[in-house]
């Protein structure tokens, strides 16, 4: 996607070896490109969500494996590397997954050859990433052109949460890849762009992304959107996910399930965008079972940002010394999800919407 004009994509391989990255921490503000050297670079660059989006964290620990094999390739170093790598953020089951499949690739190799076995599975891993993406975009804009139609080629407004566009993939991404698509094809759109505290990537990077792609939208504080829904001012609901079960939960950016709850209650679709990489097989109830990450309270009690002069700058925003609770995710029940959208298509959010879509991998609660 575009960032002044130009195609850019969230990580790539440099002709040194090493990879870089766009880093997401300082957008909208600064486009500034970080060069991961080291596992130690890869696990910091996803801890400290200098990279993030469940699919792109799972390509970034691909790199990560393949710079760790650089440096040793002994079965001991990859155990190490995985284990680390693993552990940088536990809610996006794309972390584990990539790890698993690029470790069984390196196991399976000659020491000499590890490093260019990473290196060529990562990879192909960020390639189908942005060809599922691509896909997911088709089937997401066909349900937007089909409300466009519906509304006599009225603008379709649609609200979305966090940030699941090309920043949280390699390129496209997952919920706004629709919108993207829908672009491309001329149907005409509006989105409402939820700031997103505390880390505010809807504020930061959605709108950013929309800017720079010249898609109207506009950005809304985070209890706006049930406002919104009451007054017809919203047709749909466009989210990601950074893990969803077997049966169809669905974790994403805390406040997900809220604006879940609203859409249900006012009759508004409300559709997770996700590639099969991000469903959990092995789990049936998103509430018991999907870890939810918590983080600094800094987060909450600070807020990053742009003095008029154009330097960063950080404030405290909340009354000094009150205990912070963090939690990064939520979890959307499938009873309030309209549908699922994959690379495979669209399906309901349940078992057996999913196992039409994936089959054998569906039956596979172990895969």
């Amino acid at each position: 996607m575009l960032i002044h004009g130009r195609p850019h994509r969230t990580i790539w391989p440099a002709a040194d070896g090493s990879v870089e990255i766009i880093d997401q921490t300082r957008l909208p503000h600064a486009v500034e490109i970080v060069r991961l050297r080291t596992l130690d670079d890869a696990v910091t660059a996803i801890a400290d969500m200098r990279v993030r989006g469940a699919p792109l964290i799972g390509v970034t620990a691909a790199w990560g494996l393949a710079l760790a094999m650089r440096a040793d390739a002994s079965d001991a170093a990859l155990a190490e590397a995985s284990r680390r790598l693993k552990a940088s953020r536990p809610t996006a089951v794309n972390l584990a997954w990539a790890v698993d499949r690029v470790s069984s690739v390196i196991a399976a190799a000659p020491v000499d050859g590890r490093e260019a076995a990473a290196r060529a599975e990562a990879a192909t891993i960020a390639e189908e990433d942005i060809a599922a993406c691509r896909r997911i975009g088709g089937y997401g804009a066909d349900l937007i052109e089909a409300l466009c139609r519906r509304k006599a080629g009225a603008p379709v407004d649609i609200l979305t949460h966090c940030n699941a566009g090309w920043l949280a993939t390699v390129d496209w991404g997952t919920a706004l890849a629709p919108i993207y698509v829908a672009q491309e094809r001329g149907v005409p759109m509006h989105v409402w762009v939820d700031e997103t505290r505390p880390r505010n990537q809807g504020a930061a990077l959605t709108a950013f992304e929309l800017g720079q792609q010249g898609v109207p939208h506009t950005v809304i504080v985070d209890n706006a959107g049930g406002h919104l829904m009451q007054h017809g001012r919203v047709d749909l609901c466009l989210v990601g996910a950074d893990r969803v079960t077997r049966t169809g939960d669905a974790a994403n950016k805390i406040g997900t399930y809220l604006k879940a709850l609203a859409a249900a209650d006012n009759g508004v679709p409300f559709h997770v965008a996700a590639p099969g990489s991000t469903v959990d097989w092995r789990l049936t109830d998103g509430v018991a079972q999907i870890p939810i990450e918590e983080r600094d309270g800094a987060e909450v009690t600070h807020v990053t940002g742009a003095l008029a002069d154009g330097s960063p700058a950080t404030v405290l925003v909340s009354a000094p010394g009150s205990p912070v609770a963090n939690f990064a995710f939520d979890v959307t029940p499938a009873r309030l999800i309209t549908s699922l959208i994959t690379e495979r298509g669209v399906c309901p959010a349940s078992e057996a919407g999913l196992a039409v879509l994936f089959g054998a991998r569906a039956s596979s609660p172990h895969h």
